[in-house]
Order: structure tokens, then sequence, then C-alpha cells
């Protein structure tokens, strides 16, 4: 009898001390940052098509340039969001990748509509032009939080004796923002 009340009392001391608890709200936590952004995401893809047809309807606009906006969002709205994503680093990288290129095209257009004063005086465009300048902005802050919330979870999925239980549990370290490939290795070109 006297074993079974030792063995309960090391019990007690231990359990609360293993880190599950703290796994499963980090691994939460990470789940609802990682909502976040992809909240922010959906919000500039379902701008992009009052975008493109409000740029349509300038006269002689770069096709291939609205072409690679539309190309873009449909590339990365094909991306299936599943908590998996957070598990799988590859499945990540392509969802980063995709919603890179459709940063990249919106910049492109934002730079282009610069020589078309019409659509450039539109109220519409400079309106969603704001909201989607917005949204980068936000995307931006979200993507911050991400990058914190999985640093804390992965640092204590890494940190004795948490990594004990996050091994039995399965819980390993979840992957987050990179730098893209070639950002920053060569300088923008400046011309006047």
């Amino acid at each position: 009898m006297q074993r079974y009340v030792l063995w309960l009392a090391l019990l007690a001391l231990v359990v609360p001390g293993c880190g599950y608890n703290e796994i499963q709200a980090g691994d939460e936590n990470v789940k609802a940052a990682w909502a976040e952004v992809t909240n922010q995401y959906q919000r500039r893809a379902d701008l992009i098509p009052n975008l493109v047809n409000t740029v349509k309807g300038s006269a002689n606009f770069e096709k291939e340039t609205l072409q690679a906006v539309i190309e873009a969002r449909s590339k990365a709205t094909s991306v299936k969001l599943t908590p998996e994503l957070l598990e799988d680093q590859a499945a990540f990288d392509r969802f980063v990748q995709a919603q890179g290129q459709v940063s990249s095209a919106l910049s492109r257009l934002f730079a282009v509509a610069e020589s078309y004063p019409d659509l450039k005086a539109s109220a519409a465009f400079r309106d969603l032009q704001a909201q989607i300048e917005g949204t980068e902005n936000r995307i931006t802050v979200a993507r911050g939080r991400f990058i914190d919330t999985v640093r804390e979870y992965n640092t204590l999925v890494r940190s004795f004796p948490t990594v004990l239980t996050a091994k039995v549990i399965g819980a390993g370290p979840k992957p987050t923002f990179q730098a893209r490939e070639g950002v920053g290795e060569v300088p923008p070109e400046v011309q006047f």
C-alpha cells in the first residue's frame, strides 16, 4: 500500500512538469496565429477579382500584367489550407511561394498602373489599391505574430524536460516563414 502511495505522490509531482499541457496550448496558439495569417491572405484573394475588373475597364492596360495577377491568385488559392500544412515543410513552402507570387504580381500591377492616368484617377482603383496595401500590412503583422508563436512553440518542444513528452506524443517543431530565395541578393535598379 505504501508503495502505491509513493508512486502516486511521485506521479503527482512529475505529471504537471511534463509539459503536456504547455505543448497542447502552444499547438493551439500556433493554429490560431496561422488562422489569422490565412484570414488575411483570403481577404487579399477576395479583393483581387474586384481589382482585376476595375483595371480591365482601362483601355489598353497591359494584359500580361493583369494575366500574371489572375494566374498568381489562381495558383495561391489552389493550395489547400489544411491543418496538416503546418506539419509538412514542403507543403508549407509551396503555400508561401504561391503567396509570394501574388504579392509580386500585385506589385507589378501597381507599378504599371502608374502609367495610366485615367486608371490612377479612378476612385474605385484608388480604393482597391488602398485596401490591398492595407491587407498587405495586415499580412505582415499576422506573419510576424505567427513567427513569434512558432518560435515559442518550437523552443518548448525542443527544451528539456518537455522534449521528452513531445517525443512521446509526436509533437515536433513547426515550419515557419523564411525569406524567399533571392530576396535582397540583387539590389533594385533605380532609373530616373
